[in-house]
């Protein structure tokens, strides 16, 4: 049984988006829970008829297929109870002509424009701002309500309360599935935006899972980035700032962690292990999007990825260079991570010392308290100052707010090296 569901788990995060996607074409966005209720009854049965009859060749059509069968026996049970999509419930009001209908959309060559049309349609401006992009990464990307009330630096309860809110929304408004227009367009993409990099950002540093990389959700996330800056209505100056950071981070992936999957950090890590060819990708990426009359913060997140890309080394990396680029990033975009984040680069020109003392003006520093890096940053800084104490009391602090066993392990070897020292 081990084989077929260690596939279906990777099919999962690649193929159940854009089977919701298709369904909700087909039933309509006010439907959106039978499309899901579809697409986990599709995997179901996939588990069950793989365990037996081994894998297909072709898991991901045997999926639409079953996809499709499934859907098909839905219409026929429910078309003279459900209203579907306006768009096509006359045509599956017939028995012929559903069955047709259904096989038309259905199709691998329409699939990506759906996929990018579901992720606007969840952005919908009823939808209340805060569930939209919470929305997107339940339904069409599979992540758990735990792993994003970790996004958002809230509890699962919040969570969960949002998600059927805005679910509620998509029954009560009848939400059409279609891109908006090009005044809408704009707002909407920012919440697609925000809900790709989550997802890069659980794969570049899982929160909930074994290991602290997760391949799956970083590729998923650069599909997802090029699929918006190949498509015309979303290349936008801030889509190509998205794909260029996560192409610079990305290109570090195999040095972040060793053998044995514990954290490498930047200062330690192989820079000949990091993958040219996506720093290159980035630095073109990073390239288009400058030459658009906006600047957000992606742009502004990949410049920074880019000096740490182009450094040879840790030593000659241009903090001062850094530093100034999250100043500008925190005047845009002020937030309590960016902050954290911005005294990394402050310790380095100012010292550890003078960190702490800037950690106390973080604005919104309660958000970070539940956060395992606050504390973790703190032990770094005391470390680095000799008060081992205060350190290690940090350290296990830190250890105490995080799930993943890499950062625990991380964690745990500063707390066993600063015990060494007595």
């Amino acid at each position: 049984m081990d084989e077929p569901k260690v596939t279906l788990d990777h099919l999962f995060r690649h193929e159940a988006g854009k089977l919701i996607s298709v369904l909700t074409k087909i039933f309509g966005p006010h439907n959106l829970e039978l499309a899901e209720d579809v697409v986990q009854d599709t995997l179901l049965k996939a588990l069950e008829y793989w365990k037996y009859h081994g894998t297909p060749d072709n898991p991901s059509a045997w999926l639409f297929t079953a996809a499709r069968n499934k859907a098909l026996d839905v219409v026929r049970r429910e078309r003279h109870h459900k209203e579907f999509a306006a768009e096509v419930s006359q045509s599956l009001k017939s028995e012929f002509s559903a069955s047709q209908t259904l096989d038309q959309i259905v199709r691998e060559s329409e699939i990506e424009d759906e996929q990018l049309r579901m992720m606007f349609v969840c952005c919908h401006s009823t939808i209340q701002e805060e569930g939209q992009v919470a929305l997107i990464l339940k339904t069409l990307c599979g992540f758990s309500v735990a792993e994003i009330a970790k996004a958002f630096l809230t509890n699962e309860e919040v969570i969960t309360k949002r998600l059927y809110r805005a679910k509620q929304q998509f029954r009560e408004e009848k939400i059409a599935f279609a891109l908006p227009g090009s005044t809408e367009l704009q707002h909407r993409l920012n919440n697609v935006l925000t809900a790709v990099y989550l997802i890069f950002s659980e794969g570049y540093n899982s929160t909930h899972h074994n290991t602290l990389i997760r391949e799956d959700l970083v590729e998923e996330a650069l599909r997802l980035g090029k699929m918006l800056v190949d498509h015309p209505l979303t290349c936008q100056p801030e889509s190509l700032g998205l794909v260029a950071l996560m192409c610079f981070q990305s290109a570090r992936l195999t040095s972040r962690v060793d053998a044995t999957g514990n954290l490498i950090q930047l200062k330690d890590q192989d820079r000949s292990r990091w993958n040219q060819e996506l720093i290159q990708q980035g630095s073109h990426y990073l390239h288009l999007s400058s030459q658009g009359k906006r600047i957000s913060p992606y742009h502004l997140q990949a410049a920074i990825a880019q000096e740490h890309c182009m450094a040879k080394n840790y030593a000659e990396t241009d903090w001062r260079k850094i530093l100034q680029w999250y100043d500008w990033l925190l005047e845009i975009k002020p937030d309590a991570l960016i902050a954290l984040n911005r005294l990394v680069a402050y310790a380095e020109v100012y010292g550890p010392k003078a960190a702490l003392e800037e950690l106390e003006r973080i604005p919104d520093k309660a958000l970070l308290q539940n956060y395992y890096l606050y504390p973790a940053a703190m032990g770094e800084w005391h470390t680095q100052l000799g008060n081992s104490s205060e350190a290690m009391n940090y350290f296990e602090r830190a250890s105490g707010l995080t799930r993943s066993p890499g950062e625990k392990q991380w964690l745990l070897a500063k707390i066993n090296k600063l015990r060494a020292r007595g």
